[in-house]
């Protein structure tokens, strides 16, 4: 999840915001590549499942902040 500080500053300049959003499209696209192509155990299949549902709301959220402005 975006922490506070990351949040405002995403608030506040449009520049951060698009920055912010290029990173996490790159790490959710790494990330899925990485459950396809892995044979790592369930656990830790588990949990990065869980941190690209983490990073896809939190892109929702800055898409929604791009909307608005």
């Amino acid at each position: 999840m975006i922490d506070d500080a990351t949040l405002q500053q995403c608030k506040l300049d449009k520049n951060i915001r698009q920055l912010k959003i290029k990173s996490l499209e790159h790490a959710i696209s790494q990330s899925e590549a990485i459950i396809s192509e892995s044979q790592m155990d369930e656990h830790a299949l588990t949990f990065l499942r869980r941190k690209i549902a983490y990073s896809r709301q939190d892109l929702e959220v800055l898409y929604l902040m791009n909307n608005k402005d």
